[in-house]
């Protein structure tokens, strides 16, 4: 994780630890370019509530970007945009 004195400018979240090893990439990238992000899990399904919130307060928190991605569905990235308007890819 790496965050500015603003909050990170990009989150990169996953429905779950299995996950990071793919979206690890993603942030390896962020950090060599020294762009200012977080890695978190929040699952669309097994925490519902806590990802809603997230997508909430993202924005406040100044992030600019939220990178979603979640094993073998594209639930998470669909349902983080329903709660924010934030780019999401």
């Amino acid at each position: 994780m790496s965050e500015n004195a603003n909050g990170p400018l990009v989150s990169v979240i996953m429905g779950s630890r299995s996950d990071l090893p793919t979206m690890r990439h993603a942030a390896e990238v962020l950090g060599d370019l020294g762009v200012a992000h977080e890695v978190r899990v929040v699952s669309a399904h097994r925490t519902p509530d806590l990802m809603s919130e997230f997508a909430k307060e993202a924005k406040a928190r100044g992030v600019k970007v939220i990178i979603a991605g979640a094993g073998g569905a594209a639930h998470l990235p669909d349902l983080v945009l329903a709660d924010t308007e934030l780019a999401v890819i």
